[in-house]
């Protein structure tokens, strides 16, 4: 599975997360208060139970997912700028061994006050 695939994967298992979230109720009237009694199918005790544990899983799966998309992501293939793989030769300047001769000072121009 490559990048991309790890990419879409990571998608649905986000989706499916948030879903699982937004169905539960923190005050416990989610999901589980539409089955009204604990006579039907599996109760609302275990529909919490399986809620609560699908979101343990999924968030699992989701660790689990981006770490292997980050050792399956192959940035050396476009070039990798971060890691400095590609070193430019650094232009060397020379410094002269004598010195050259210095410009002659000029004085400055000194104000006058014409005012006066």
């Amino acid at each position: 599975m490559g990048f991309t695939g790890f990419l879409i994967a990571i998608t649905i298992v986000c989706f499916l997360l948030i879903l699982a979230i937004m169905v539960q109720n923190p005050k416990g009237g989610g999901l589980s208060s539409s089955f009204g009694g604990s006579q039907q199918l599996g109760g609302v005790q275990k529909t919490t139970d399986f809620l609560d544990k699908s979101t343990w899983t999924l968030g699992g799966i989701l660790i689990a997912l981006i770490l292997l998309s980050s050792l399956s992501f192959n940035g050396a293939a476009s070039g990798s700028k971060v890691l400095g793989e590609d070193e430019t030769a650094v232009p060397t300047t020379t410094v002269p061994t004598t010195p050259q001769a210095a410009p002659a000072a000029t004085p400055a121009p000194v104000a006058t006050d014409s005012a006066k």
